[in-house]
């Protein structure tokens, strides 16, 4: 069997690039159902884009390689697309669109583009012995009643990282980018909660508030979430992309930073209320109570200087606790590093020493924040990569 190109992994990325290539297209997976991320996201409902979606809400070795990608496929185009099929949407916070109805949707829109354009699609498929003879990649696929040799111009890898194992998710396109010699970074766990020994926040497990989080020097400013395990929470989930293994993160849990002028007003007229009453008034008294634990909140809030109330204030605003690591891939929503981008082509994400070795979505080092930006860059790197090989 002969195709133009084989796209390995009927992900994001993978029927993005399938629907628009061109030519004679076979898509093949591992799972019983395409799209199956896609399905699950954003609560059933799939973040799709963020409005607000440009280069500097990626993580990559090279912060300027998706700047090609992202502009010539933007959050519009592929909201344009999403209209054009009738899916209805709405914003939900920070630029963050999500389908009215189901996620579902966008996997119908996708299979509906790929069935359009005649893709093949082939499911409960693994992929095997690949090798690359003069033009044409040859590999062996398997599924529950036999093999098959197929040989195809061009391969595309679109197989994410390693994030959520139980969806089947493993390290197969780091492997196939070795077995051609094309470097691979550093993986780890993205988008991540935090752990902490002895199970520190377990008694407000469960507990959320508004938060400004750093870590790595950057800083997020959302709602923190409390767990048995450690910390969760959106703001939690974006500082971790940005933190190391033995590194502090900072918790500012009064990001208002007016905490101190309203405790100050309160003192003139609950002076005689004990102290962490009063406080239970600006942040959840189970937190409060756990602060209590942590730090000197004795006393009624008559006894509180305007020097105690400022160093309370300001140990709030600069929280530094170390966390003992992260959740790891098994609830991570992405993978940082990945496909090393010194070795693609920007534009069209080809291999520069392997002709037809395309690699595009999550398994590329290109991490998207939190809010509908890793999606944007499959739907990005896919069409770069189609347009490249519907020019051929």
């Amino acid at each position: 069997m002969e195709f133009d190109t084989v796209i390995i992994g009927a992900g994001a990325a993978g029927m993005m690039c399938a629907a628009h290539a061109g030519g004679r297209v076979l898509v093949v997976d591992h799972a019983k159902a395409a799209g199956e991320k896609i399905r699950i996201s954003g609560g059933g409902r799939c973040n799709f884009t963020n409005m607000y979606c440009g280069p500097d809400n990626f993580l990559s070795g090279n912060p300027h390689f998706a700047k090609s990608a992202l502009a010539r496929y933007t959050q519009w185009d592929f909201i344009a697309l999403v209209d054009a099929h009738g899916i209805a949407w709405h914003e939900k916070t920070l630029g963050q669109l999500f389908c009215d109805t189901s996620a579902k949707e966008i996997v119908a829109m996708l299979r509906t583009l790929m069935d359009d354009a005649g893709v093949a699609l082939r499911l409960n498929t693994s992929v095997s012995g690949i090798q690359k003879l003069n033009n044409h990649f040859t590999m062996n696929l398997q599924d529950a009643d036999k093999q098959t040799k197929i040989k195809a111009t061009n391969l595309i890898i679109a197989t994410g990282g390693k994030s959520i194992p139980k969806m089947g998710a493993t390290g197969f396109a780091y492997d196939v980018a070795r077995q051609f010699d094309i470097p691979v970074t550093d993986t780890r766990a993205g988008l991540v909660p935090f752990t902490f020994e002895g199970g520190r926040f377990a008694d407000i497990s469960g507990t959320a508030t508004p938060s400004k989080v750093t870590a790595g020097g950057t800083t997020f400013e959302e709602a923190l979430l409390f767990t048995h395990r450690g910390l969760s929470g959106p703001a939690v989930l974006q500082a971790s992309s940005y933190w190391h293994e033995g590194e502090a993160i900072t918790l500012n849990l009064i990001p208002a930073n007016d905490l101190l002028e309203k405790l100050r007003n309160q003192r003139q007229t609950s002076g005689r209320k004990n102290f962490t009453t009063e406080l239970a008034h600006h942040l959840p008294s189970r937190l409060v109570d756990h602060l209590a634990g942590a730090f000197d909140l004795s006393g009624n809030l008559a006894d509180w200087s305007d020097a105690r109330l400022t160093d309370l204030t300001d140990t709030l605003a600069a929280w530094q606790i170390t966390p003992a690591g992260t959740e790891g891939y098994r609830t991570a929503e992405v993978t940082l590093g990945g496909i090393d981008t010194n070795a693609l082509s920007s534009k069209t994400m080809m291999s520069k020493d392997v002709d037809g070795l395309y690699f595009i979505g999550e398994a590329v080092d290109v991490t998207g924040w939190l809010g509908g930006f890793n999606f944007q860059w499959a739907w990005s790197s896919g069409m770069a990569a189609a347009r490249a090989l519907s020019a051929q």
